[in-house]
């Protein structure tokens, strides 16, 4: 069943190409009716992501890349300006430098972490920031965390201690909004073939392990994830803040 979405307006940040979970989880808004705005983070970029987004019929097209001083308030007044509201905000962005990301977290450099942890983690916190006064009749803040933030995941390296930031990071929003009526979640996937996933040693195999192990004997895919930010997004979803929902067949249950 999907939940209508009509009359919603939603920015989605973190789309890199048609593999991405961030475009999985697009389709599924706009197909429950949702208007949508669409960041990609560069010049290289815009090339693969402007295409999508004209698929989507996005209302906002724009960059963002948030290590830019500047960029996410501009792209909230464009937000302020064209439609005066927001409903919702999907964040799907991360990135650690490789060598801090393939190294041992022991031997993480000060520089790599604070990058890893401004765009995994802060740049949500900072989106909140800015989304809240545009959520006047409430709305759903919501971002991309993994298994890795609780358990120890081998080659996940550093993005470990970030994501299990972020997810704290969840449980304090919530807190902090929920008397405005703004919902704030995180949704783990399960190992998902993306391109930023690719960048983790031995990722092929792990895929292939986790589908045998996972209870339902498969991976969830982005529109597994697309299904399930859709229903967040909805009023069905209307007492539902503060926690991290897995998406991943199983996945997590098993040790």
């Amino acid at each position: 069943m999907i939940c209508s979405l009509e009359g919603k307006r939603g920015l989605i940040v973190g789309i890199a190409d048609k593999h991405s979970i961030a475009w999985g989880c697009a389709r599924a808004l706009r197909a429950a009716g949702a208007d949508l705005a669409v960041t990609w983070l560069n010049e290289s970029a815009r090339r693969y992501v402007e295409p999508l987004a004209d698929q989507l019929q996005a209302s906002i097209m724009c960059g963002l890349d948030v290590t830019h001083p500047g960029e996410m308030e501009q792209v909230f007044d464009l937000i302020r300006t064209h439609w005066g509201s927001l409903d919702f905000v999907l964040h799907s962005i991360a990135f650690a430098p490789a060598p801090d990301l393939h190294g041992r977290v022991t031997n993480c450099s000060p520089q790599g972490f604070s990058l890893a942890m401004d765009v995994s983690c802060h740049s949500f916190i900072r989106m909140a920031r800015l989304a809240e006064p545009l959520m006047k009749n409430g709305g759903s803040l919501l971002t991309m965390s993994y298994i890795g933030a609780e358990e120890v995941v081998v080659n996940y390296g550093v993005m470990g201690p970030v994501k299990a930031a972020l997810e704290s990071a969840v449980r304090y929003l919530a807190m902090e909004l929920g008397p405005a009526g703004i919902r704030v979640n995180a949704v783990s996937p399960g190992p998902l073939a993306t391109r930023a996933a690719s960048g983790l040693n031995c990722f092929e195999q792990f895929l292939t392990d986790a589908a045998r192990r996972a209870p339902l004997r498969r991976l969830a895919n982005i529109d597994d994830v697309g299904d399930m930010c859709s229903f967040l997004v909805s009023d069905a979803a209307s007492v539902i803040t503060g926690n991290t929902l897995y998406v991943d067949a199983g996945y997590h249950i098993i040790a």
